[in-house]
């Protein structure tokens, strides 16, 4: 099929000839011919350009005699742009606008987070003047202002390019972030002074140009000309953003987005941003902690451990079962259940869930959200809980035009329109029931949000070692308990009393004492080589920033399965070429860039009507979630804790409207035999008989329940 041909215009820019696509920006236009145009207020994922800052001014004809700002225009036929290269005026322009934007701005370089990686301090040095005619003190303001636990504000050294404010209002859509007064008295603060409390507010700190917005973790913390940036993957949710995580003397100093366009178009959710501090938390271990009778725990020798694991391991025999947690690497994974598996025959693993093959057919990159016509969000689990990028994909579709529902049968009315279909909640069969609706419906894509990270790559690697499955033991000889996650969940919990003995790999004291019999020291994202595969089915590269205060997972399971004659590498690299023959089509481990490639859609076959719709129960469905802002990395992060959701109801505004509810107003949550009393929030896009509360708050209520005032 021949692609139609893109109109394109030609134009002169510092006497280059230049051809560009029609629409193409003069900034990105130079940019083609390798030219420069200088930008402060400039950010093409902002949405439309505003001219604030007047940086980018350059000399344009046809058009008035006068220099205009490059960001506000595009490219056009026979249009001849000067820039300060070879204009006068836009020169004297340039040089102008630097010496406004520094007339009351602090000379604090030598103390300012921004120094050495200041867009400011860049351009002055290469357009600006070479001293100042300003005698006169500066404006002073008092600083720095915590607009929340996690960000500082310098008033006195912002230019007011409302990159932030833009962000705020146009992407993220809190409408926290605002400029108030007018003229030389502007400034940036957050809406009736309350904290800026949403989930992505950390991208306001990448954004100012300036050191207006800093982190209040990194403040202080390090010069650009000490630190090094390790290119990986973020761990803690199944969008598996791209970062650099920036680390100064073997500790972890911050963590940044790095744009990968199709997966999260440079933006990071405060969560992957900020939890690196779980990284030092006070209960951390560094050595393996025994059980001994009357006495507690004591920390033992590594090779002791070893001993001790083989003790259990050959004890309990056939009657293993191991709860896995879904932020394993794919080598992690793999190496264990063929450890286990292999070596000692007949196993049972507790994945977190299933992800299903089924939507390999419907393979897209999660950029395809934003230039969807239409988009279905179907269950009512928020999706900015379970995977908070998509939910800026879904936002930029709807400033997009697109329609966004909460039902299959608006997508099979859309026509030939491109139909998405997202699955965010329990029950979804690991994406095959998303991949069923989506072959009923005539869907142009589908995307499946798994709870954890790394659920698919987990799954993938535990069937490569051995595709039997036996049932479970009863009783349990030995449970293994790998990763913080399993061990901080209930179900895992509960399944511990009823073993004879229980293995954990937990990075903290606090999860694993009290229950454990054996606990080996884990190891966080960033302290891993390895791959993780996000919920588009795109396998990424993890690389370790930083050296873990206790031996890597692979490392210790290699030695332990020497003693039950099974090879495993303590290399990633050696385990991934292993499983990825297997799962992965043969994806050499160095082909896993920085930028990984999505894999192509596979055509596949779907079941049909395999799940039927649930019927719909008489009164109020509950619907829990799990918020973003918990687990063991955050409560190890004091700064992220002011992100908890509150103790409240979500309900849909003709559901409180029947009920004369308001929001803010106290309700009582009942089912049967238990209660709850939560304040109250209308969600006008949650769908009628249904409610929502964070599992921290629903206490033992069922999945149907009753308000009352």
């Amino acid at each position: 099929m021949r692609r139609p041909m893109t109109e394109t215009v030609k134009l002169t820019i510092d006497g280059l000839a230049v051809e560009v696509p029609k629409g193409t920006g003069l900034v990105e236009a130079a940019l083609a011919a390798g030219i420069e145009i200088p930008v402060f207020c400039y950010e093409p994922r902002l949405g439309a350009p505003v001219g604030a800052c007047r940086m980018c001014l350059c000399e344009i004809t046809p058009g008035p005699p006068k220099p205009q700002a490059a960001c506000t225009l595009q490219a056009a036929d026979g249009m001849v742009v000067r820039t300060a290269l070879t204009s006068p005026m836009a020169a004297e322009a340039q040089n102008a606008t630097l010496e406004f934007i520094l007339v009351s701005h602090p000379l604090d370089c030598p103390v300012c987070d921004k120094g050495g990686e200041c867009p400011l301090q860049d351009l002055t040095f290469r357009y600006g003047p070479g001293n100042t005619r300003m005698t006169f003190p500066k404006r002073t303001f008092d600083k720095p202002i915590p607009i929340s636990p996690l960000i500082a504000l310098d008033r006195e050294r912002c230019i007011l390019c409302y990159r932030c404010t833009r962000f705020s209002e146009l992407v993220a859509e809190d409408g926290q972030l605002v400029a108030v007064n007018r003229g030389s008295q502007t400034q940036i603060a957050t809406f009736e002074d309350e904290p800026y409390r949403a989930p992505f507010s950390g991208n306001v700190i990448e954004l100012c140009p300036v050191g207006a917005l800093t982190s209040t973790t990194y403040r202080f913390e390090a010069r650009p000309w000490e630190i090094q940036d390790v290119p990986s993957v973020c761990g803690l949710c199944p969008v598996g953003c791209n970062v650099n995580v920036t680390t100064r003397e073997g500790k972890v100093k911050r963590v940044l987005s790095r744009n990968h366009a199709e997966v999260d178009q440079g933006w990071l959710c405060d969560k992957g941003r900020f939890a690196y501090q779980h990284l030092g938390a006070e209960d951390r271990l560094g050595d393996p902690l025994l059980r001994v009778r009357r006495r507690g725990f004591e920390e033992i020798p590594w090779e002791r451990a070893l001993d001790e694991a083989e003790q259990l391991l050959r004890g309990a025999a056939e009657r293993i079962v191991t709860a896995l947690s879904g932020s394993e690497t794919v080598e992690q994974a793999y190496a264990l259940a063929k450890l286990l598996r292999r070596g000692l025959g007949s196993h049972t693993a507790v994945l977190p869930e299933e992800v299903s093959d089924a939507l390999d057919g419907f393979r897209l990159p999660l950029s395809a959200i934003a230039d969807a016509d239409v988009i279905a969000v179907l269950d009512d689990a928020p999706v900015v809980e379970r995977a908070p990028i998509v939910e800026l994909w879904i936002k930029q579709a709807r400033r997009n035009g697109a329609r966004v529902v909460n039902s299959a049968d608006e997508v099979a009315g859309a026509g030939a329109d491109k139909a998405i279909l997202i699955w965010c909640g329990p029950d979804g069969g690991g994406g095959a029931r998303v991949a069923e609706i989506a072959q009923r419906v005539g869907a142009w894509g589908a995307f499946y949000l798994p709870e954890t990270a790394n659920a698919r790559g987990v799954a993938d690697a535990w069937a490569a070692a051995d595709d039997e499955e036996p049932t479970n033991p009863d009783p349990i000889g030995l449970l293994i308990v790998s990763g913080d996650e399993a061990a901080a969940n209930p179900v895992v919990r509960a399944m511990a009393e009823q073993a004879e003995k229980v293995l954990v790999i937990s990075m903290f004291h606090g999860l694993a004492a009290g229950w454990a019999d054996l606990v080996l020291p884990g190891t966080s994202y960033l302290e891993r080589d390895g791959t993780y595969v996000n919920l588009e089915g795109r396998v990424q590269r993890l690389r370790r920033a930083v050296i873990p205060p206790a031996p890597d997972e692979l490392a210790w399971i290699s030695r332990l399965a020497e003693r039950f004659g099974v090879e495993v590498s303590p290399y990633p690299s050696a385990v991934f070429e292993e499983v990825s023959e297997i799962a992965f089509g043969g994806i050499p481990f160095g082909e896993v860039g920085e930028r990984a490639a999505l894999p192509t859609a596979t055509p596949s076959v779907v079941p049909a009507e395999t799940t039927p719709e649930p019927a719909r129960p008489e009164g109020l469905r509950l619907v829990r979630y799990r918020p973003l802002f918990s687990g063991p990395a955050v409560e190890r992060t004091p700064e992220l804790r002011f992100q908890r959701p509150e103790p409240e109801v979500e309900l849909s505004e003709q559901d409180a409207t029947a009920r004369s509810i308001s929001t803010g107003d106290d309700v009582m949550v009942r089912s049967t035999g238990t209660s709850v009393t939560l304040r109250a929030r209308i969600d006008r896009e949650l769908r009628v008989g249904v409610v929502r509360i964070a599992d921290e708050h629903a206490g033992d209520l069922l999945t149907t329940v009753e308000l009352a005032k």
